[in-house]
């Protein structure tokens, strides 16, 4: 029996990668969030909870065992090594469990899974086609000040500094949707779709 395509769908903060992941949902492709698994993952996975009070202390989590978010992005956010150290955690963790994930769709042309940092994270080694949601910088930026309203300005630049540059992603990816605003998305979206069940 043909196995899925694994597509990965990613895109800078503030790119529209999830509008564009849920187009693709709409067309009955199964989406695998790696981001929102990931928080979920910290919590209720017994061992990455256990390599993560182990990595970064007790404070990590809280009285409730809810994950202590404040604490850990004040460790990491402005320490690389400490940045690096809790991916190399989570990214496993993911990996196992989008696994888990992609047996239960054996029947499906392809899957998605969608997440920020493809790339950065390694995660790209084990998918087959990538899609890039591109928009410029200042698009980005007015996009997340508007959506994270906590957000300042110089923290979404800083976000962006530490991802991979847009050039760089368009260049590693097999499609990419220009979400400028100019173009519209839907025909981008349908064109990836129809490609990809005819693979």
């Amino acid at each position: 029996m043909n196995k899925p395509i694994l597509v990965g769908l990613t895109g800078g903060i503030g790119s529209g990668k999830t509008t564009v992941s849920r187009m693709f949902k709409s067309l009955g492709v199964p989406v695998y969030y790696a981001d929102d698994r990931g928080k979920w993952l910290m919590v209720s996975d017994q061992q990455l909870k256990s390599q993560i009070i182990e990595a970064f202390g007790k404070e990590s989590y809280d009285s409730e065992a809810g994950l202590n978010r404040a604490y850990l992005a004040q460790r990491v956010f402005s320490n690389d090594e400490e940045l690096l150290r809790l991916n190399e955690l989570v990214h496993p963790a993911v990996g196992r469990d989008f696994e888990v994930w992609v047996q239960q769709y054996a029947d499906k042309s392809y899957l998605i899974k969608e997440a920020a940092l493809i790339f950065e994270g390694g995660s790209y080694k084990h998918l087959d086609k990538i899609i890039t949601v591109s928009a410029t910088k200042d698009e980005r930026v007015h996009r997340v000040l508007l959506r994270d309203l906590q957000r300042s300005r110089e923290q979404v630049l800083a976000i962006m500094e530490k991802q991979l540059s847009e050039n760089e992603r368009k260049r590693r990816s097999d499609y990419i949707i220009d979400n400028n605003g100019k173009k519209l998305v839907i025909p981008q979206v349908l064109k990836i779709d129809e490609e990809l069940r005819g693979l």
